[in-house]
């Protein structure tokens, strides 16, 4: 493997609306970025990851981008983004930004051009298709909920969006679109940026004949994922892209890629894919239900761990993943991934250590490294989440009450992730002095930033120690480049797993998700206790030393160094 720069990094994602307001209205700004990196030096972050900041009416929080070369006003100036990254720079941190190019906002200029001429130029830059007897050109239904067609005033035409009605897809068989595209990105990376996060990038190829399928909803519409699988070639485009734009700068980037054909993974992330790197969601997608959140069902441990293990052995074959227990449309890991009993310190710590040393790079989710947990709220007018709001109904149509359709709300809502940071106990969890444009989570005064950074046992300080660990010399290189490799696979409760290097240093990562004492025997000499989350590295090492095994009671999980392997 090519070694990039980015290969021993430690990535952080902030979602600017909830990290941190600084002029009292309520919405996270960019002033509150600047001021928080020290903060983030300090937790071991290498590269920061910003949700979108473009210029937005946020009916989808931004991934309907209204100008991409301004910045949100509710966020700050294109001068405080420049000061954004000069400050980053002096920590020898990295910006990346979310790059939105399957839509716009139905507000972007280009597609009111198109509105007001639907034959001339922009028209072109958008699917405008006849409508077939009278009625859509399709029967796909959008990722939010009905029909992914929306009528063009004035005419026997209509839109494809298959996000909401105010998200436009672009037509990327237009050569003059793909330009204007590239233009942009090289903007932004003149500009200084380290790469982009590339949002629902799979979904730019599209069948121009737009068959429809069989319906598999009572709405008579069938899912536009469908469309998606079925259709070639989108590797032709995202290969122009990179040429084009990513190649030229060295530039780091991560992709959401979902429905990826099951051949196309080295073309996507293999050593000169189209990206530098791509979210690992399966551990996520065993949560989905077959039609809603409604049949969504609890992750099962071993599925969840077997999962993972079998994604880790696939992906080291070809490329360098991303690895995520949360992001800004998932729930918190610690409220999915983490049985009720484990839903403390030290699960959260657990789920941490097992997490962080998998082969590829980590992410880090703002409220994470304090073990922030789901919102439960009392009635659907507070949620925000355009998507939240359709299954909530789409759950009340396939029969469940009110209240179960919110249960469903709160074990899946991206609205989760969406609160306000934690950073003190006081009003608001400190996050603005006025109204926060989405209510605080109440358990914010017992988990929040100022009193985990007085405990030396809390959340944050053990996430100061992964990274730390992760980038210590001794054990960078195989904490980085070594084979991943599972291990006590039998166990129903153990989530554990060798990182061993070329040169032969072994290293087991181990964590007990059950709620009984598991005794792990262990496979060669232990030479070092490197990390425990319950601070029990010397009683560890005593146990591996005098009898060759280590035990770990309910939620501990250790990170050891065994002697090296030929």
């Amino acid at each position: 493997m090519k070694r990039k720069w980015w290969h021993d990094k430690v990535a952080y994602q902030i979602y600017p609306k909830s990290f941190l307001d600084t002029n009292g209205d309520g919405i996270g700004d960019l002033r509150g970025i600047i001021s928080k990196l020290d903060y983030l030096k300090e937790l071991g972050v290498d590269i920061i990851w910003l949700s979108p900041i473009y210029k937005s009416p946020f009916v989808d929080q931004g991934y309907d981008i209204a100008d991409y070369y301004q910045i949100g006003e509710e966020f700050g100036t294109m001068e405080e983004f420049d000061e954004l990254l000069a400050e980053a720079k002096k920590r020898g941190m990295y910006i990346l930004m979310d790059l939105v190019v399957n839509h716009c906002s139905d507000q972007h200029e280009w597609f009111r051009q198109a509105l007001k001429d639907p034959e001339g130029e922009y028209a072109q830059y958008f699917h405008f298709v006849k409508g077939k007897n009278g009625e859509a050109p399709s029967n796909y239904r959008s990722y939010f909920g009905g029909s992914a067609w929306e009528k063009v005033p004035g005419t026997d035409k209509y839109y494809l969006h298959m996000f909401a009605k105010e998200q436009p897809d672009f037509k990327w068989e237009n050569p003059r679109l793909r330009k204007e595209i590239y233009q942009m990105i090289n903007w932004w990376l003149d500009k200084g940026l380290a790469g982009f996060r590339v949002d629902a990038i799979i979904n730019i190829k599209k069948d121009l004949d737009f068959p429809s399928f069989p319906a598999d909803g009572p709405d008579g519409l069938a899912s536009c994922v469908k469309m998606v699988e079925e259709v070639q070639g989108v590797g032709d485009y995202l290969e122009d892209m990179k040429r084009e734009t990513f190649q030229k700068y060295d530039a780091f980037t991560v992709a959401e890629v979902f429905n990826m054909k099951e051949d196309e993974l080295a073309e996507f992330i293999g050593e000169d894919g189209h990206f530098s790197t791509m979210f690992d969601f399966s551990a996520h997608e065993l949560a989905q239900g077959e039609s809603g959140w409604h049949n969504s069902r609890p992750v099962e441990f071993r599925e969840w761990r077997d999962t993972i293990f079998a994604s880790q052995k696939k992906l080291q074959e070809v490329g360098f993943p991303a690895n995520i227990i949360e992001n800004h449309d998932e729930p918190r890991g610690a409220s999915r991934f983490l049985p009720e009993y484990a839903q403390n310190e030290a699960g959260k710590k657990m789920l941490g250590t097992t997490s962080f040393f998998l082969y590829g790079i980590p992410f880090i989710y703002q409220g994470q490294e304090i073990g922030m947990t789901n919102c439960r709220r009392s009635d659907i007018s507070e949620y925000d989440d355009i998507s939240t709001i359709d299954q909530y109904h789409e759950a009340l149509r396939a029969g469940c009450t009110q209240e179960e359709a919110l249960a469903c709300c709160y074990a899946n809502s991206r609205d989760n992730a969406r609160t306000p940071m934690q950073w003190e106990a006081g009003e608001n969890a400190g996050f603005t002095k006025g109204t926060p444009w989405l209510s605080v989570n109440p358990n914010y005064t017992k988990i929040n930033v100022a009193d985990q950074e007085e405990r030396a046992d809390s959340v944050l300080e053990f996430y100061k120690k992964l990274t730390a660990l992760k980038k210590c010399p001794e054990y960078k290189e195989t904490f980085t480049y070594g084979t991943f490799a599972p291990v006590y696979e039998a166990s129903d409760s153990v989530f554990a797993y060798y990182r061993i290097s070329e040169e032969g240093q072994k290293i087991l990562v181990a964590g007990n998700y059950g709620t009984e004492a598991c005794t792990l025997k262990l496979e060669g000499a232990c030479r070092k206790v490197l990390l425990s989350n319950l601070g029990r590295e010397a009683a560890l090492q005593e146990e591996a030393e005098t009898e060759g095994k280590i035990t770990l009671g309910s939620c501990e999980s250790a990170v050891l160094l065994l002697e090296s392997v030929d």
